[in-house]
């Protein structure tokens, strides 16, 4: 076993730093003094002339209890050490520092600690004169028969009680009514835990209890264990539904048809969030399609932890059981739940935001999307330029030409010779021809070296460099060969180009590169719809890799795709300023590039991946990202010298 580590400054002093830091935090909170025998937390803002809520019970639960503290819930918290009761005397001081003439009620969970502790103060508070009641809480649906002296143990259901009783207190309701509200609630909730992995006390050794394909079913808050452990682990669906079969179907709780109920779904600790929400999609869906239920409130999120457990617990309240019950009061018991609080623990109505479940699909239980908005599948494609029909010339007539005899003695007439007429001019490309041949070579160039890529980025990185320029470049031979792009408009050919990749490159590359492409098809949309020369492409060029630039944070030198793509850029430039054509300046750009991509090999990478990676690894190769940057640009440059 091994110790699990924690931010404490002991273990011994855990809950009095802990309940310290908590009143440092909400001005409305103090420490009663008196530790560390007293661990009691109080609403310094209470008016003693409404009834006062207690609870408490051992630490470890947090934010139960002392996150409870505040104006619409609890008077005060009493808190014992890690998962021991608090003694009779914190209690009593609690009782003390918060009850009027109004009296308290005490709202303990069904721990035999607890009921003792707190049930031999109430009888002492009785003895001093105040007007003091206790309401139980035992909802655990784990054990089916429990033991009559034991009873059923109080968990996350408690919690609700809490709300609803110190709703009804901060509304002025009297001691007999607020209890009577408890006491409903109490015996109108069913709890059920589940644990993936067995929590850690400050200071001892980790619990090898459970292997890493076992949950346990039935547990407590305390790291008992479990009613079952099974093996492996179900998925959420399957896991929740038997749980809501267990809840819902059990001797002291039993849910009637089509009931109005609330869900509290509760982390126990240390159950990431993205978990917590496939669990209660999986309650809520379940609920409503097996039980026709009608989930009125829903509350999800650390509500009665036990330290750093990894699991969760369903808790479901309902009026609509299968006893004596009725539904009368469960409006009200809403509006309790949905009145304010100011303890920080609670998330229910935070903001004034009423807890209730989203919108559903009913015939299919699932949510109901937004639609999207427009998207930029809606480009606007101007029409085709339109081409002047080339008008055959008549044949030209034979030119005269007069040959002059190789020597004085010729003849005195000169003879004459018909010379042939020069060669008619070659046909004219159509609007885009060029450009899409360039484009197929540099998509085909890329899905031919996608394998070498990925080699490359496998030791420097995740290995999938290849294949995502391959997604890319897929996409886009697919899209030339339906027709797709409108290749006589620049501009809109780079939107589509971005769009495209948008669609199919996820990670830093296809965002890269879609903000290179949406840039340059900017710089286009100011120049000719039509007739692009190679400066306005060169203009292009330039403004994607300012914007990849603004928002990559790269340079030359940090070993990305800029290593090949800036040293094009400038070789480009210069090129046509010394007047080159298109060729020749694209020719010098895919060299330049080349070079620059070899030239990372010796690099240090400060951006992507490729940063954490040591250096004698990265000198084995030379970045995949500017590799394939100039393996495009190459392309570019060899179809546009075969035209």
């Amino acid at each position: 076993m091994t110790t699990t580590k924690k931010l404490l400054n002991g273990s011994d002093t855990a809950v009095i730093d802990a309940l310290k830091g908590l009143v440092l935090t909400y001005g409305h909170l103090q420490r009663l003094d008196g530790s560390p025998q007293i661990k009691v937390v109080i609403n310094r803002n209470h008016d003693k002339s409404k009834v006062a809520v207690i609870s408490g019970g051992g630490s470890g639960h947090e934010p139960a209890h002392a996150g409870y503290v505040g104006e619409g819930m609890l008077a005060a918290a009493v808190c014992g050490d890690i998962f021991a009761s608090p003694s009779t005397e914190a209690v009593l001081a609690a009782i003390r520092a918060v009850t009027g003439v109004a009296g308290c009620l005490l709202i303990v969970k069904n721990y035999t600690g607890d009921r003792l502790n707190f049930g031999l103060a109430v009888e002492q508070a009785l003895a001093e004169g105040l007007m003091v009641e206790m309401v139980v809480v035992g909802e655990d649906v784990a054990i089916e028969c429990p033991s009559p002296i034991a009873g059923r143990r109080g968990l996350a259901g408690t919690v609700l009680v809490h709300k609803a009783a110190g709703a009804a207190a901060a509304r002025g309701a009297p001691l007999a009514e607020v209890a009577a509200i408890a006491s409903r609630v109490a015996g109108a909730v069913a709890t059920l835990g589940v644990g993936l992995t067995v929590c850690t006390l400050p200071g001892k050794p980790t619990s090898d209890r459970l292997g890493p394909d076992e949950v346990e079913l039935g547990l407590g808050i305390h790291g008992e264990p479990g009613r079952t452990k099974e093996s492996p682990l179900p998925p959420a669906g399957d896991l929740v539904r038997r749980m809501l079969v267990q809840l819902t179907s059990g001797p002291s709780f039993r849910l009637k048809a089509d009931p109005r109920v609330i869900l509290l779904v509760n982390n126990l600790g240390a159950t990431p969030p993205l978990e917590l929400s496939v669990v209660t999609g999986e309650a809520l869906t379940a609920l409503r399609q097996e039980y026709g239920a009608a989930v009125d409130r829903l509350f999800v999120g650390p509500y009665m932890t036990s330290l750093d457990m990894a699991g969760m617990s369903l808790t479901v309240l309902s009026y609509d059981l299968e006893d004596d019950q009725h539904r009368e009061g469960w409006d009200e018991l809403l509006e309790l739940l949905d009145s304010p609080t100011l303890a920080p623990g609670w998330a229910g109505a935070c903001g004034g935001r009423i807890a209730v479940p989203g919108p559903y699909d009913p015939s299919s239980y699932g949510d109901v999307p937004a639609p999207l908005p427009p998207r930029d599948s809606d480009i606007e494609v101007p029409p085709p330029p339109e081409v002047e029909p080339e008008v055959e010339a008549a044949p030209p007539s034979p030119s005269p030409r007069r040959r002059e005899s190789s020597c004085s003695s010729s003849s005195s007439s000169d003879e004459e010779e018909t010379v042939p007429p020069p060669p008619p001019p070659p046909p004219k490309s159509k609007p885009g021809e060029v450009f899409g041949r360039c484009l197929r070579a540099a998509a085909e160039a890329l899905l031919a070296a996608a394998p070498a890529l990925d080699e490359m980025d496998a030791k420097v990185g995740d290995g999938d460099c290849g294949s995502t320029v391959a997604s890319a470049a897929s996409a886009i031979v697919r899209q030339l060969d339906a027709g797709e792009m409108a290749l006589y408009a620049p501009a809109t050919v780079a939107m589509q180009l971005a769009r495209c990749i948008r669609n199919t490159v996820g990670g830093s590359s296809g965002a890269l590169y879609d903000i290179f492409l949406t840039a340059a098809a900017r710089q286009l949309k100011t120049g000719p719809i039509y007739d692009v020369t190679t400066q306005d492409w060169a203009e292009a060029f330039s403004a994607g890799l300012v914007a990849v630039q603004k928002y990559g944070r790269a340079d030359v030198g940090c070993r990305t795709m800029l290593d090949a793509l800036l040293p094009a850029r400038d070789a480009l430039v210069a090129s046509l300023d010394t007047g080159c054509d298109a060729a020749a300046a694209a020719a010098a750009a895919a060299g330049a590039a080349a070079a620059g991509a070899e030239a990372t090999r010796s690099m240090a990478a400060m951006a992507g991946r490729s940063s954490y990676v040591p250096a004698e690894v990265l000198a084995e190769v030379s970045d995949p990202g500017a590799t394939a940057a100039a393996v495009w640009l190459r392309a570019v440059a060899q179809a546009l010298q075969q035209q």
